[in-house]
């Protein structure tokens, strides 16, 4: 049936009679059948207790009710109706009507009232026209109002920010996620300019823009920064439109705002991180190619010193030469923790053990005017890191914590077992969901500058005076936990301290072992055995096979691993000793000592190589801790490594060497 109270009312029409007259029923359907022509189903309820019964089951279209004035029964019936919902239409049929009776039953909710005497065709048909008619301008305005409910409803509870303006932009309406977000209360805001919210943060000129463009009658979408109560600035993702009156003029703007802030952290977050990693990798490739030139400089100055006497007057330049190469070689290495291509000598460690032990140097590094104070926490668990880099992490952030504090201050550092969950992991989107042992280092310095927070971590990024400090110190720390696995993260406030928080994933005891070989200082770097030397890097390979052959060695030379196995083919002694650059053209270090194994077994191997553990690893099985020796290197401490690899499997022979 339509609700347009101009339709056929007699359009697949389901009635109910409600009385006790079996006579005014039949009376009744003969007479709508005729008027219907077929269009109409009529049911009959003899008492009220039936009707309901039926209404409970059926949508009747037009209520048909006896009505005796002074028993209440049909009042009664109407009212329990009328709790089941105002829609349906009720007609009264009484013996005698008057305007009083008429009256009661409007006012009681009914479209009129019929004299049963009175009922003929164009009386009933008039009735039923008019309550249909009634029944369906109930219906409109019945939807308009449910449809302002639900838009009230819905903006009520929306999630996002709505606010009513005037055409000048004083507020007259703020829904409740306008109050949860800024602060403010309905009654504190309405009645203000929308310009009240205005950051300082946000442009003028992108505000005048934002009006001209609204007062032209044009909706507005862009990213506005605005202020809480607070004085808290937050992103807005905003929508105004223009609202206009039926002439066209524009009366009153709605703006609808997102609150991103959370967003734009974690999508600075992941842009901070992208270019970190951006960064690391240059950093590393440069950091790589700068080795091989430090090898170069570094092993040929060793070998000019050894060649010179100790008062020879050009022996002090040679010293200047090899400081200088070391320095360089240390800002290599720092460039390759920041770029994770460090290789490590990872350890199941307790860090409150770590921490004990480097603690015990740390007050020599920040002075007798700084409070140290270590906070372990109980039963933290391990972690899988190499315990040289986790001092080297902890002595850079306290060296950072010392000049934070000219004046002296506080050095606290706690460790924490901890389980990053949901919550944590929404707001840090690059970390996962695991359990954690928390390094925390906290100052009471000045603080860091917000506008330079972001940057700390980025090589040779500095707020120190020139020539106080590279600029590496933190960009390590970073390159070190990213490449154990964790994740580090910054807090500050001005004139109140520092805290760096170093997530390092906990590990379970026994599901990795790794062991650490020590080489001692005072080692002989005399040999006599023969080494088969395999560099790609000329320059390299020649300033190491001098040093060696110096050292006593009998050293073969070879270009690539190629070359190697034609050597080692060819040459009819033993070798007890091969070394060999991990990454080379054609084949790799490790598939060279491979191909070698069958050939001599009893040929050990050293590994070289200025990449980073991953890369060193995907090249074969390399035990890092006792086979490998991290670019650049000086000549002596490769002589050092090659007699730690070589002495317990090699005893020296009494006679000449055979060749």
């Amino acid at each position: 049936m339509s609700d347009s109270p101009n339709c056929n009312p007699f359009q697949q029409l389901h009635l109910l009679l409600v009385g006790d007259s079996e006579e005014d029923f039949t009376y009744l359907k003969d007479l709508l059948i005729r008027e219907c022509e077929g269009h109409l189903q009529l049911d009959h309820a003899p008492t009220s207790e039936e009707a309901l019964n039926r209404i409970k089951q059926v949508n009747y279209d037009l209520l048909l009710c006896d009505y005796q004035a002074g028993e209440g029964k049909a009042l009664q019936l109407l009212h329990e109706v009328r709790k089941q919902g105002p829609g349906t239409p009720v007609i009264f049929l009484s013996e005698h009507v008057n305007e009083a009776a008429v009256k009661r039953a409007i006012h009681a909710g009914t479209c009129g009232c019929v004299q049963i005497a009175a009922l003929s065709e164009p009386s009933i048909t008039r009735a039923i026209r008019d309550g249909i008619g009634m029944y369906c301008k109930e219906r409109q305005r019945q939807k308009t109002e449910d449809m302002l409910r639900k838009f009230w409803r819905a903006v009520e509870q929306t999630a996002e920010m709505i606010v009513i303006t005037d055409q000048n932009g004083a507020m007259e309406y703020v829904n409740p996620a306008f109050e949860a977000v800024t602060g403010y209360t309905r009654d504190e805001i309405i009645g203000k300019p929308l310009s009240i919210l205005q950051s300082e943060q946000q442009g003028f000129e992108l505000t005048q823009n934002v009006w001209q463009s609204m007062l032209a009658g044009n909706p507005f979408r862009g990213i506005v920064l605005n202020r809480k109560k607070n004085g808290e600035t937050f992103a807005a993702e905003k929508t105004v439109t223009p609202l206009r009156d039926a002439d066209g003029k524009i009366t009153h703007f709605v703006s609808c705002d997102r609150d991103i802030s959370d967003r734009r952290t974690l999508e600075a977050q992941l842009q901070q991180a992208q270019k970190m990693d951006a960064i690391g990798r240059l950093a590393g490739g440069v950091a790589h190619d700068f080795n091989n030139l430090l090898m170069v400089i570094g092993a040929y100055a060793e070998l000019m010193q050894d060649s010179l006497a100790n008062e020879h007057p050009l022996r002090r330049n040679v010293l200047e030469i090899l400081t200088a190469s070391r320095r360089a070689a240390d800002l290599t290495r720092q460039l390759l923790a920041f770029g994770r291509k460090q290789v490590q000598s990872l350890q199941l460690l307790d860090l409150n053990q770590v921490i004990q032990q480097i603690s015990r140097m740390l007050p020599r590094l920040i002075g007798e005017d700084i409070q140290l104070e270590f906070l372990p926490g109980e039963n933290i668990g391990l972690v899988r890191a190499d315990p040289v880099q986790i001092e080297q992490v902890v002595m850079n952030l306290a060296a950072n914590a010392r000049d934070a504090m000219p004046d002296g201050g506080k050095l606290t550092i706690e460790t924490a077992s901890i389980t990053a969950d949901d919550v944590y992991v929404q707001k840090h989107s690059m970390v996962t969901q695991g359990d954690y042992v928390l390094l925390a280092v906290t100052d009471s310095g000045h603080g860091i500058e917000p506008e330079h927070v972001a940057h700390i971590f980025e090589p040779f990024y500095t707020t120190k005076e020139e020539g106080h400090g590279t600029g590496l110190g933190l960009a390590t720390v970073y390159g070190i936990v990213k490449q154990s696995g964790g994740y580090v993260w910054v807090y500050s406030e001005l004139k109140k301290g520092t805290t760096f928080k170093i997530y390092l994933p906990r590990i379970a005891e026994g599901q990795f072992r790794a062991r650490t070989v020590r080489i001692d200082e005072r080692t002989s770097l005399k040999g006599w055995e023969t080494v088969l030397l395999v560099e790609d890097e000329t320059p390299v390979r020649k300033s190491e096979q001098e040093f060696l052959t110096r050292c006593g060695y009998n050293v073969l030379e070879a270009a690539n691993g190629e070359e190697a196995l034609g050597i080692a083919r060819d040459f009819p002694g033993p070798i007890q000793l091969m070394i060999t650059d991990v990454v080379m053209p054609q084949m790799s270090g490790a598939k060279l000592a491979t191909e070698l194994a069958q050939q001599r077994p009893d040929m050990r191997v050293l590994f070289v190589s200025g990449y980073a553990e991953k890369t060193v690893l995907r090249h074969g099985h390399i035990d890092v801790a006792a086979h490998f020796l991290q670019k650049p290197f000086s000549l002596k401490a490769l002589s050092r490594k090659i007699r730690s690899v070589l002495k317990a499997e090699i005893s020296e022979p009494t006679g000449a060497l055979a060749h």
